[in-house]
């Protein structure tokens, strides 16, 4: 009964890590913190063997840097660039309807298209538009490379420790 346990949570954990991965792309979804949350389960799974202390706190640190990092390059790459909330908002929805419309490029261009969009909602000329839409797309895209980075690395060390 008890390896039955301990399977299940390594397989839940798996599941968890793939979502993870997933998560880093589509923003509704926290994937770093679900990443270091199956490092987590495995460790409970194997009472604490495969990974130190030490390595759980800095993927912990690591994780929470990475999770503030994101919103702090789409704002700053959207301030950079002169845009405005609208547009980081439209940036967002253009990302999530992208993803589910176009995969897996719709993510890269629907981010581009709403930022674009909200910014000539909210008064902006064309250039303008487009300038803005560009640092939102940026930031986006740089803020997503970083989640993709760390979630990839712990699934990395998940299936190391797995097997």
């Amino acid at each position: 009964m008890h390896y039955i346990l301990i399977i299940t949570l390594k397989i839940f954990g798996l599941i968890i890590s793939l979502t993870g991965l997933i998560g880093c792309i589509l923003p509704v979804i926290p994937g770093p913190p679900l990443s270091f949350l199956a490092l987590l389960i495995l460790s409970f799974a194997e009472d604490w063997q495969p990974f130190s202390f030490r390595f759980l706190t800095i993927m912990g640190v690591l994780t929470v840097i990475v999770t503030l990092l994101d919103y702090v390059l789409m704002s700053a790459g959207a301030k950079k660039f002169g845009a405005s909330k609208t547009g980081v908002w439209f940036s967002i929805f253009g990302m999530i309807t992208g993803i589910f419309l176009f995969p897996p490029w719709g993510i890269l261009l629907g981010a581009l298209a709403g930022a674009i969009t909200g910014e000539l909602l909210s008064g902006r000329t064309g250039s303008m538009a487009l300038r803005a839409g560009f640092g939102v797309f940026v930031g986006n895209i740089m803020g997503v490379g970083l989640k993709l980075a760390l979630s990839g690395i712990m699934l990395f060390f998940y299936v190391t420790e797995l097997f």
